[in-house]
């Protein structure tokens, strides 16, 4: 299968009325370097990958994704390729989409982030709670957490920030003729960068890479969505779907 092929959903509007979904799954990603290895948009795939794994289980509304989101601290001349939007920009789609489809008759909607980065995306659901749409952001940090357990990752997620163990392992699994050779050898840890945020990326590795790829497998990026299927059925019950 072409590997681009699960970034846009092909279902026809009448197989969509036909799933009678109640709720939407919006994958949101990133275009920013993850290394030498991995593609710019590596959020952007794991984020899908995660959706359709989800919509593979339950009958919801899968869009087409995010691509571009709140990636600053990633622009570096060293690292061309990386592309943002503001907060507000991104605060703004996710709110018209959400509109949208309320307009459609679907009033739940699930942020599937992929980027770290898009802190805003908390706000988004926060500001939707008592206005007749129920929104959530998956994965959080407990169902991140299972997964982790549950694939027998090596390294902490503190420690495993970016291009590290599981993106490398969920590209393995799902979509492994996008991963380049060199991960094996990739391994850059930086636990202390609490000033990440204001110096950006760049003062704490020089190849993009926080985080140990050299432990990355198939086996534990499919033990990873897996475990995070099992743990979205606790957002459907929430949901009220």
């Amino acid at each position: 299968m072409d590997d681009s092929a699960y970034l846009l959903p092909l279902a026809t509007t009448t197989e969509i009325r036909d799933r009678g979904a109640e709720v939407a799954l919006l994958p949101i990603g990133s275009f920013e370097q993850h290394g030498p290895y991995l593609p710019l948009a590596t959020d952007t795939i794991v984020a899908c990958t995660i959706a359709g794994e989800l919509a593979a289980a339950h009958p919801v509304l899968l869009l087409p994704p995010v691509t571009v989101s709140c990636s600053h601290e990633h622009e570096n001349a060293a690292w061309p390729g990386t592309v943002s939007i503001s907060a507000a920009t991104l605060y703004a789609v996710v709110r018209d989409m959400a509109g949208s489809l309320q307009r459609s008759g679907i009033t739940r909607l699930v942020l599937v982030n992929g980027h770290g980065g898009n802190y805003v995306l908390g706000n988004v659901v926060q500001e939707a709670a008592g206005s007749g749409q129920r929104m959530a952001v998956f994965p959080g940090a407990a169902d991140w957490e299972a997964a982790w357990a549950a694939a027998g990752l090596e390294t902490s997620a503190w420690s495993d920030m970016h291009a590290g163990e599981l993106e490398t392992s969920i590209l393995l699994h799902a979509h492994p003729r996008l991963v380049r050779p060199g991960y094996e050898t990739g391994d850059r840890l930086a636990d202390d960068r609490q000033h990440l945020l204001t110096l950006g990326m760049a003062a704490y590795t020089e190849s993009g890479v926080i985080g140990r790829p050299s432990l990355a497998s198939a086996g534990k990026g499919k033990a990873v969505l897996a475990s995070l299927v099992e743990s979205f059925g606790d957002y459907l019950a929430v949901l009220g779907a």
